[in-house]
Parts: C-alpha cells; structure tokens; sequence
C-alpha cells in the first residue's frame, strides 16, 4: 500500500494539472505489474519451490526487480501475496464457471484447479509456514474462503442431480489436498487423474437419472 501511495503521488506531480488520463495510467500499469509478478510468482513457486530466485520471477513477469521490490519489498510478502491470490483465483472462478457451464463440469474443471493451488502451496510450504503458524486467523481465513467456494459448486451439482449429496466442501478439499500430497509432482498427470477418478465418484449415486459424460 505505501509503494502505491508513493507512486500515485509521483503521479500527480508530473502529471499535467486536469489531465484525467495521464493521471490513471500509471497505476493501472502498477495494478498489472503486481498481477504478473504474483502469476509468475505462483508458477515459480509451484515448479522450483519458494527459494526461488527473485530476479528469475521478474524476468518471467516481464519486468524489473526493482518493480517486483516495490510491490513486494521482502520474499515473506511475496509469498503471503501470492496464497492470497491463489484462493482469490479459485473463489473468482467457482463463480466463473458455474456461469459458463453445467454444475457437474464446473466442479471438475475446478478441481483441476485446485491441484495447480495445492502445488503452489506445497511449493512455497517452507516460507508459507511460519506465516500460517503465526497468525491462525489468516490461515482460518483463506482455508474458509476455499471451502466455501467449493460448497457453492458441489450445492450446484446437487441441486442439478448430478453430484452425490454425502460430500462437503472440507471433504473435497481434503480429498483431492491428499491425492496430491501422495504424487511426486502435484501436477503431474498422475494427480490429474487420480483427481478425474474422485471426479468420477462424486457423480455416483447422484440423484439425476443421468449425469453427463
């Protein structure tokens, strides 16, 4: 927050006095540098681990390290950012995709998904976990936004009948949290699969006479 303030200040000093466009591109272009940095981030982070170096993930960003150190000022911070984006990604696309289609594939399209959040964890598990320990409200807090973006799309898939009412959001996500913990590589295609099957399970015994391939 205070980089921002900095830079819109900068801003409003160079800016010519009443020009509304030269004033609000700048920090647009800030708003997409922190998002690629914290894409890039959570990619890194997932393939090579939280040690990462910090000039690699700029380089991916498309950016300079002095960009990503005004967002991100130490690796903590970057790190806390980047699991608060991951659960933001999977709260923001339960939404999505129950609006782009039926309930049942909505649901396995993101579970798909939260086998990429779970090897971003895992991969950055090592600076993520002082942070967890530390403030249990945080951890609390995202673990309840995840589940609760789970309920919603199982909810939808009962209503619809054509996912098993047994199962809740907790359940998913420890379910498909301990497919992944058992692989070598949480995005390896043995996660995805084995993810497919728990899929598969999900749509037995669902009260609809039919339920889609």
């Amino acid at each position: 927050m205070v980089a921002r303030e900095v830079e819109a200040a900068e801003i409003r000093v160079s800016a010519p006095e009443g020009s509304v466009s030269t004033d609000r591109r700048p920090r647009a272009d800030a708003v997409r540098n922190r998002d690629l940095l914290l894409s890039a981030a959570a990619d890194a982070f997932a393939a090579r681990g939280a040690d990462v170096p910090l000039d690699d993930i700029a380089r991916s960003a498309g950016v300079g390290i002095g960009t990503l150190y005004r967002h991100f000022p130490t690796r903590d911070a970057l790190v806390e950012a980047v699991y608060r984006y991951e659960v933001d990604v999977l709260c923001q696309r339960a939404d999505q995709l129950l609006e782009e289609m039926p309930p049942d594939q909505a649901l396995a399209e993101w579970m798909q998904l939260f086998v990429r959040h779970v090897a971003t964890k895992k991969g950055m598990l090592s600076a993520l976990k002082p942070l967890l320990s530390s403030n249990p409200s945080f951890s609390d807090q995202t673990k309840g936004r995840a589940q609760a973006a789970a309920t919603k799309l199982l909810n939808a898939g009962v209503a619809a009948g054509t996912v098993r009412a047994d199962v809740d959001g907790a359940d998913l996500l420890r379910a498909v949290g301990g497919i992944c913990m058992s692989t070598d590589q949480e995005r390896s295609e043995a996660s995805e699969r084995l993810v497919g099957l728990l899929f598969d399970g999900l749509r037995h015994g669902a009260a609809g006479s039919q339920v889609s391939g």
